[in-house]
């Protein structure tokens, strides 16, 4: 008699932690842990885990009760970590080795910000990519040096091991789960019940606040001021330098000690952030930000911008500027 052929593995397990951010556990449970009779008979089934039985402490005052313990985690096809301490607290011996059994049996398994935290302490992102919250993409990049940390996607996956930026970001990557395991139509219908984008355009870079460099001292402290009160004047080196009361070479020397950027960068910089100030308060045409930031064209803008922010001007705008307030008397279309 022939073997029945089974099907993929739907059990999906949270691993949760006193002290867990409701949000991000919040998510894990809408996406996977809802009933959903209009979707497929195979849709997930859902359960969370913790190391040790009782009440967990979360964000916002709430409390959180585990349905099991760590030897769930060995049935689930799907392990999702949606948070985890930054701090270096090594994970126990009995996590450490559930998650290791896991990934060694063929587990998936997903982390949401700071869990990447607790992937990397136990060596499964050494020597992959993987990213977290642009807030700790520094201190895992620190902590663990052979993790190769881009702060500035909203999510990575890396095949057996996918990880995704803060808070919301981690949506994202459970709808890029779901869009996996059953086609993008399903998690199109996951994400209208939500009331979310399926796919949201750009990475991370676009909600990462670049304050530009301004710790030098002395001479050249005043003309970085003078750069970001009038991003549109031109900058070039020589003027830079003058105005520094300082030899060409020397002024660049210590403009890049001072603000490990190139002169030319941080102007261009400077002008980034000058065109998101202006994008957000939706007062300008594009044409008119790229004069008043100090691009010159539309064309200019553009390029800079996107390379630097990850999306197009108009896009950052549509998600980022201020509604404009209707004039009083205006006619209500």
């Amino acid at each position: 008699m022939p073997k029945r052929r089974r099907g993929p593995n739907r059990l999906v397990a949270a691993l949760l932690h006193d002290g867990l951010a409701a949000f991000e556990t919040g998510i894990v449970a809408e996406v996977f842990g809802l009933h959903r009779p209009e979707m497929q008979p195979d849709w997930y089934r859902f359960v969370t885990v913790a190391e040790k039985p009782g009440p967990l402490r979360a964000t916002g005052g709430l409390q959180v009760i585990a349905q099991a313990g760590l030897e769930r985690l060995a049935d689930a096809g799907t392990i999702v970590i949606p948070c985890w301490r930054t701090d270096g607290t090594p994970p126990s011996p009995a996590v450490r080795a559930s998650l290791l059994a896991a990934y060694d049996r063929g587990a998936r398994i997903v982390s949401i910000c700071s869990g990447a935290f607790l992937l990397a302490a136990c060596g499964l992102l050494a020597g992959r990519k993987a990213t977290t919250h642009w807030l700790h993409a520094e201190k895992l990049r620190t902590m663990y040096p052979t993790v190769d940390v881009d702060a500035n996607v909203l999510y990575v996956d890396a095949g057996q091991i996918l990880t995704s930026a803060g808070s919301a970001a981690g949506v994202d990557l459970l709808l890029h789960v779901v869009r996996k395991d059953f086609g993008a139509k399903i998690a199109n219908e996951v994400a209208r019940r939500m009331v979310v984008a399926p796919h949201r355009e750009g990475g991370q870079a676009q909600f990462i606040e670049r304050p530009i460099p301004a710790h030098a001292g002395g001479r050249l402290g005043p003309l970085l001021e003078a750069i970001r009160r009038q991003p549109a004047a031109r900058w070039t080196v020589a003027h830079m330098a003058r105005r520094a009361a300082m030899s060409r070479r020397t002024f660049i020397r210590r403009f890049e000690q001072s603000t490990a950027m190139s002169p030319g960068q941080w102007v261009v910089a400077a002008r980034v952030e000058a065109a998101r100030f202006l994008l957000e308060t939706g007062a300008s045409e594009l044409d008119d930000v790229a004069l008043k930031a100090g691009f010159g064209t539309s064309a200019g803008l553009r390029h800079h911008f996107k390379r630097h922010v990850g999306v197009t001007p108009s896009a950052y705008r549509a998600q980022f500027s201020l509604p404009r307030r209707r004039s009083i008397g205006a006619r209500s279309s």
